[in-house]
Parts: C-alpha cells; sequence; structure tokens
C-alpha cells in the first residue's frame, strides 16, 4: 500500500475578469487544505497561465474529507463558471516534486467537471 495520496490540479481562468473571483476561492480553499487533518503537503504553481495545485494526503480518504467541504465546496460550485481545467489523483510511495506531479497531471489528468 502507498504511503501517500496525490491531487494535482491544473485550472485556467475562462477570462481575466474572472481573476479576483477565483482568488476569492482560491485563498481560503488553500487555507482549508492546508489545515486539514492528514494534510502532508500544500503548494500552487502558476506556469503558462495555468494555475496548479499539489496536495498530498496521509490518504484518500484524508483527501476526501477535505474535498466536499468547506470552503473547497463553494470552490468547486463555483469552478464550472471560472475556469476550466484537468485533475489527476494517485497513490504514492513519495512526495512528488513539481515536474512530477505536472508530468502526471499530463499523462493521466481528467477534464475536470463540477458534481451537480
Amino acid at each position: 500500500m502507498a504511503r501517500y495520496h496525490v491531487s494535482v490540479t491544473g485550472l485556467r481562468l475562462k477570462n481575466w475578469l474572472h481573476v479576483f473571483l477565483f482568488w476569492r476561492h482560491a485563498m481560503p480553499s488553500y487555507n482549508q487544505a492546508r489545515d486539514a487533518d492528514g494534510n502532508v503537503l500544500t503548494d500552487v504553481l502558476k506556469r503558462n497561465g495555468v494555475h496548479h495545485t499539489l496536495t498530498v494526503w496521509e490518504s484518500e480518504t484524508a483527501m476526501k474529507r477535505f474535498l466536499y467541504r468547506g470552503a473547497h465546496r463553494k470552490a468547486i460550485k463555483a469552478f464550472p463558471k471560472i475556469a476550466t481545467g484537468t485533475t489527476w489523483s494517485y497513490a504514492s510511495d513519495e512526495i512528488p516534486s513539481w515536474p512530477d506531479a505536472l508530468a502526471q497531471l499530463e499523462r493521466h489528468g481528467k477534464i475536470y467537471s463540477a458534481p451537480k
């Protein structure tokens, strides 16, 4: 069994006018992830106009406890209006570097659609 559960995302704003709405949701979501039980790492990176998140969790269960609660739940609901993107989560024995996490996202990422 892998030691960690990793989640990596890439979001591209649909319009530059959405930047304030994006940050209104992104910062509370970042803080929620960072402070969540079972979170090992929370990091962000902007590359080529894409806003990336990298979170590492003690388990998939810990990640799922965070996923649909609080500020992140509100961000998920707002997402379809403001951005498009991909997401990927996977089991890993190591905490990935950014290049490794982005390679995983590029190879395996799924186009994200918010739950209804």
